[in-house]
């Protein structure tokens, strides 16, 4: 698992795995879930794997756009 950057310092994420048609996401309380295509969205999952990448923006876009819209809770 990739450490997210979290360049605004005050993300609720830390750290991430991208699939190919899903990404992975680790958050500071030990939740862990699957977002993918089917249950997410395409556009979603690809917005997401962005926001990752950059580092900024992930706990928002889901808190914000996916909500519950997750595959399942891994941990």
């Amino acid at each position: 698992m990739e450490l997210y950057r979290n360049t605004g310092g005050d993300s609720g994420i830390v750290g991430y795995e991208i699939g190919t048609d899903s990404i992975v996401v680790k958050f500071r309380d030990g939740a862990v879930y699957l977002y993918d295509y089917t249950h997410t969205g395409v556009a979603d999952v690809e917005h997401m794997k962005q926001l990752a990448l950059s580092g900024s923006g992930l706990n928002s876009f889901i808190s914000r756009a996916v909500r519950k819209r997750f595959a399942r809770k891994i941990r």
